[in-house]
């Protein structure tokens, strides 16, 4: 059983990241600048394969082969770890998220802690410590002004993501992930409560709470993964290239690749709160056979593909906020909201029936 379970898990591990995150992530590169193209009447990328398919190819050669300077007057061994840990924590957040129901009797999920959102606050909260390193390591005035932003943003928004999803856990009972899937395939999904076995007019109550905190937790995960409106820490404008100034070649192609790692695991998480996980009506789940099995595993990428095309949309539509009213969105909106927003749901709860 042992064997099983460790041959079981190292399967869905290489699978999942090499089979599905790294593709997505070279491949959300290469969506993005087709979306940025089409929403500013340009052609894109369509050189490198039919459509520009192989884009993505071309530029993990070109970053491998690229020469790996450092300038003279960097602190050498935290600038060379601060990409390994901007990246890292991105792509491991992943391992507690149910990315299907089962295969062949094994639940799609690498690890069903029972503290799963816990585990994602904990793990993805230390992304920023790669941003921070790089803007102190590079020696440099622009890189370190994007590190203190990033400290500062992730600080805000810490909170307000923290609290969006206690009214989520409220209503479940649980921090299990894989719990949070199983209750909205029952009672239907928090953000589309009609999707599902929602009999007791009680539990409508609870749309517009679950609609609030899906509304914080989407704006949170975007000023969390540094995305337009709120990549301060970059802000090309006004910081050159702010925390990755000073990089270049595959180091540079590190944190390019944990923004958008990133923003996958946090599409993943908004998918598994509010949107029901794997579960789409009428599809049956793995145990029905493993034909299903795949088509789950298909669904939960559907959605998260259709979340990753959200972030993209807003990059390209809203222009950037300054960091006062960055901050001020934080401290005086999002953090006073998502704090009311679990009290009333604690009161309706507490007048539901059990």
């Amino acid at each position: 059983m042992d064997t099983f379970f460790v041959t079981t898990s190292l399967l869905k591990i290489l699978g999942i990241l090499f089979l599905v995150i790294l593709p997505m992530v070279s491949y959300a590169v290469y969506a993005e600048r087709r979306v940025s193209a089409f929403m500013q009447d340009r052609l894109g990328p369509n050189r490198v394969g039919p459509a520009g398919l192989f884009q993505p190819v071309a530029d993990v050669a070109k970053l491998l082969l690229k020469e790996s300077f450092s300038p003279a007057n960097v602190n050498t061994f935290y600038y060379w770890l601060a990409p390994c840990l901007a990246l890292i924590p991105a792509l491991i957040t992943i391992a507690v998220v149910p990315f299907g129901s089962t295969l062949f009797g094994v639940p799609m999920v690498i690890a069903d802690v029972n503290v799963g959102i816990l585990y994602v606050f904990a793990v993805a909260s230390l992304g920023v410590y790669g941003i921070v390193l790089a803007g102190w390591a590079s020696n440099s005035k622009y890189p370190f002004l994007g590190g203190v932003r990033s400290s500062s943003q992730m600080i805000s928004y810490e909170l307000s993501l923290g609290l969006a999803v206690i009214p989520v856990f409220l209503v479940v009972g649980n921090l299990r992930l894989t719990s949070v899937v199983r209750y909205q395939i029952e009672h239907g999904w928090f953000i589309a409560p009609f999707i599902g076995d929602w009999t007791n007019i009680g539990k409508w109550l609870l749309t517009i709470p679950m609609f609030i905190s899906f509304v914080v937790f989407m704006i949170a995960v975007f000023a969390e993964t540094n995305r337009l409106p709120f990549d301060l820490p970059e802000a090309e404008q006004e910081l050159a290239g702010g925390y990755h100034t000073e990089y270049a070649g595959m180091k540079f192609a590190l944190f390019f690749l944990g923004e958008y790692a990133a923003m996958i695991s946090g599409s993943a998480l908004v998918v598994t709160l509010f949107f029901g996980g794997w579960h789409f009506p009428g599809i049956p789940d793995g145990a029905h056979g493993w034909v299903f099995g795949l088509i789950n595993i298909a669904l939960f990428f559907a959605k998260v593909a259709i979340v990753i095309f959200i972030f993209m949309w807003v990059r390209w539509t809203l222009p950037r906020f300054r960091f006062d009213q960055l901050m001020r969105l934080g401290w005086l909106f999002f953090f006073e909201i998502a704090l009311v927003n679990i009290f009333v749901v604690a009161g309706i709860m507490a007048f539901l029936p059990t």
